[in-house]
């Protein structure tokens, strides 16, 4: 899989996001022992043998909320389907989508919008206007934060609620 967004020769849309609380349970801080060091790190093996590779990008979502937007689902950058990334819970079906987030109007980070489907997912759901992000880690961001979001107009649809 190619660098997030290197093919920049496509519409792209812009829109506000403030960073908010999640689950905790990607990163492993929330201290479930049903997902021991957090679910990225028991999906990353799985993803890697499915050609994606998370290695780039912190062991943790950056969740950002949108709201009143929401987002729609076109046609994903990639999905990954049946992944049975846990030896006792459900397979699931995983999609990714290309994203940048903005600071001052500049590229901060550049990485792929995680999204487990809401169909396949056993628990931790998210509301329609939450995103969770996996990037680089980026120095300066805390909850409440402002910042700019782009996605390919093709991959994903941010529409007011």
């Amino acid at each position: 899989m190619s660098t997030p967004l290197s093919n920049m020769n496509r519409s792209c849309q812009t829109f506000p996001a403030r960073i908010v609380p999640g689950h905790r349970v990607a990163s492993g801080q929330n201290g479930n022992p049903l997902f021991p060091g957090g679910t990225l790190k028991m999906q990353r093996p799985f993803f890697q043998a499915l050609g994606l590779d998370l290695s780039p990008y912190h062991r943790g979502t950056l969740n950002v909320g949108i709201a009143p937007l929401r987002h729609r689902v076109l046609a994903p950058r990639l999905t990954l389907r049946g992944v049975r990334w846990h030896p006792t819970e459900p397979a699931e079906d995983f999609s990714f989508f290309d994203v940048r987030l903005l600071r001052d109007g500049a590229t901060a980070a550049e990485g792929l919008i995680y999204y487990p489907h809401p169909d396949t997912k056993p628990t931790h759901f998210q509301k329609l206007d939450v995103l969770e992000l996996l990037l680089p880690f980026v120095n300066g961001l805390s909850y409440g934060a402002e910042i700019r979001l782009e996605v390919p107009t093709e991959q994903m649809l941010i529409e007011p609620s």
